[in-house]
């Protein structure tokens, strides 16, 4: 998956695509931290993300991959699974 970030300075808007969700947050986050920029975007293709709506979504994919991986491990476990 392909992610777009896009930031204002100055009037410019700056374009920049990273392959993966941790490469594109770093960046928005480097760019509003040390670079000042504004409107910082970052898009998936499918829905523009602030840099704290993003940050929400890797968090609850990150949740829900462990729960999935728990849950496989279990049924492994009990047997359930091969």
């Amino acid at each position: 998956m392909t992610f777009l970030l896009q930031a204002t300075v100055d009037d410019h808007v700056l374009t920049a695509t990273f392959e993966t969700a941790k490469e594109v947050f770093a960046k928005a986050v480097e760019w509003h931290v040390v670079g000042r920029f504004t409107n910082i975007n970052i898009d998936d293709g499918t829905k523009s993300y602030s840099i704290d709506e993003f940050s929400s979504m890797m968090a609850l994919g990150e949740i829900a991959n462990t729960v999935e991986a728990d849950m496989a491990e279990r049924l492994k476990t009990e047997g359930r699974l091969d």
